[in-house]
């Protein structure tokens, strides 16, 4: 029997007929346009699932549906500029402890990628000699512990919905110098709110001088990124896939068969698969205007964020898809699209819920130990279509035996994970001035054990490393405190969903201060590693 298994390796019945390869692409999903006041964040809900029904190994990389929210741009500008916050639900190169089911990163993009950070103590390389935005997020929470392999859902989560999005909080104040320099920094705080079944409310935040820092170095990016920004409302919304694992061979008459790793989505009824809902724009009314006036000695904000001050994007039920399958080392023009519209038809189940509906005579659903799923084609051939060839699905007895496709496997791969650690050295800002508490530790459901400690909220690294004077952070550090007595994680602050279930977190990430830590102190990750 043919096996695709950890190390790339192919065993198959005609030695060197197979080609390993890949499906990739993306699923477009267009939505109209909002006014451009609406500025201030967004938050949707999107369905988490298992995309594969078996975990392939490091080169499977996709998201499921996200956005990018880019800073807003006053004039066209002729300096070359990508910097936003991506990220998202899905399964990375550099993803360790990966399992089925997927997880959160923050996905924060400093400009053209010299840097990012995917949460507290998560970032570009492992290196903490070079950072490279490992301390670009701060942990706001008390009652939730971040993982820097990513923020693990509940195992066998299966189309659910998980809540998220982003606003900005004015935790600092706007500076006129960074870094000692003329560089100034903005005051937003970019913060990551959930809603799920077991944790809600605001989780981490990009600190400022993440994006301003950036800028010290490069100062043509001065008053372009968003610390100091408002946010394009009119992203685009897609699934980003970069390596389902694909095998291709020819067979006696010299057509040419794929067969790719059984690819999932959601199960629901009619055949259809309802994917996003809710993606919402907000001004500065819902968030930002009541807590500064909290801030400056006014009244109570509740966090709410107020959906008067919202816009729901409308989906337009219709959708586009750019997913190919090819042999490794295919030049970009020469990939060969996969008919995506013979099996999946974009729809909106109604103004604020996109999906697909299946073609059931070539889908499969099926009830698996993940939960209800729609499996698609595993098969397909190459068909002329005009100027460009298309990859069509076609019946497991129509594939030819000679190719050896149905007898290959897609195998779970056997590694050692490499365990995160942190810096150890007693005069670093991992040790001074040091956590209050610990060590504690909390086993995961994808098979890691986390240690961690807990912090004054003002002396975490991230804050250590964020270009804040003492005075500075502990101004700070009374403004959060006030957010851990008031905002509590178990009440809604993003708009609830119309429809569905909220799907939940890993029960082991949720966390409870010690006594006496309660206010003004967070969970921090020193270490991830696998368990035994």
């Amino acid at each position: 029997m043919g096996i695709v298994a950890a190390n790339d390796s192919l065993l198959a019945p005609a030695p060197g007929q197979i080609q390993k390869g890949e499906m990739a692409g993306y699923l477009l999903v267009p939505n109209e346009r909002v006014p451009v006041t609406f500025n201030a964040g967004f938050s949707m809900y999107v369905a988490a699932w298992p995309l594969l029904d078996r975990y392939p190994g490091q080169r499977f990389q996709t998201g499921l549906f996200g956005t990018w929210m880019f800073a807003q741009k006053e004039v066209p500008s002729s300096i070359k500029l990508y910097s936003d916050v991506e990220g998202g639900l899905g399964w990375w190169r550099d993803t360790e402890f990966a399992t089925e089911t997927p997880k959160f990163i923050m996905g924060g993009v400093a400009p053209n990628f010299r840097e990012w950070a995917n949460g507290p103590g998560a970032g570009k390389g492992r290196d903490w000699d070079k950072p490279n935005g490992k301390y670009g997020v701060a942990q706001l929470t008390p009652w939730l512990l971040w993982p820097p392999d990513g923020l693990n859902l509940k195992q066998g989560t299966c189309g659910e919905l998980f809540g998220y999005g982003y606003l900005p909080l004015p935790l600092t104040p706007a500076k006129t110098n960074t870094a000692g320099t003329d560089i100034p920094t903005g005051d937003q705080s970019w913060t990551l709110f959930l809603n799920t079944g077991n944790f809600k409310g605001p989780v981490a935040f990009f600190t400022p001088y993440f994006w301003s820092g950036s800028v010290v170095a490069e100062p043509q990016f001065q008053g372009m990124l968003l610390d100091s920004r408002p946010a394009n409302p009119n992203r685009a919304l897609q699934m980003e896939t970069q390596h389902i694992p694909s095998i291709q061979a020819n067979d006696a008459k010299g057509e040419t068969y794929a067969r790719v790793a059984p690819t999932c989505f959601p199960g629901g009824t009619n055949g259809e698969s309802r994917l996003v809902h809710h993606l919402a724009s907000y001004n500065r009314q819902a968030l930002w205007d009541p807590v500064k006036a909290w801030f400056d000695g006014g009244a109570e904000a509740s966090g709410v964020i107020r959906s008067d001050a919202a816009i729901l994007h409308v989906f337009t039920g219709k959708g586009g898809a750019t997913w190919r399958i090819y042999p490794d080392g295919t030049a970009k023009e020469e990939k060969d699209p996969v008919a995506w519209n013979s099996f999946a038809t974009p729809m909106a189940a109604d103004a604020h819920t996109f999906g697909y509906r299946w073609d059931l005579n070539v889908v499969k659903q099926t009830d698996s130990q993940h939960g209800s799923l729609v499996e698609l084609p595993e098969y397909f051939r190459l068909v002329p279509n005009g100027k460009r060839s298309q990859w069509v699905p076609v019946r497991t007895e129509d594939v030819p035996a000679e190719t050896g496709l149905t007898h290959a496997r897609f195998d779970r791969p056997q590694r050692k994970p490499k365990a995160y650690v942190t810096p150890d050295d007693p005069a670093s800002c991992w040790k001074k001035p040091g956590p209050k508490a610990g060590p504690f530790k909390a086993r995961l459901g994808d098979g890691s054990v986390v240690t961690y400690y807990w912090y004054r909220f003002a002396d975490q690294p991230a804050l250590l490393n964020a270009d804040l004077t003492e005075q500075e952070r502990e101004a700070l550090q009374k403004r959060v405190e006030k957010l851990h007595r008031s905002w509590r994680k178990d009440r809604d602050y993003l708009p609830p969903p119309a429809v569905g279930k909220l799907a939940e977190l890993d029960p082991a990430l949720i966390v409870t201060p010690p006594p006496g830590l309660e206010v003004g102190h967070v969970p921090i990750a020193t270490r991830q590693e696998a368990e035994g």
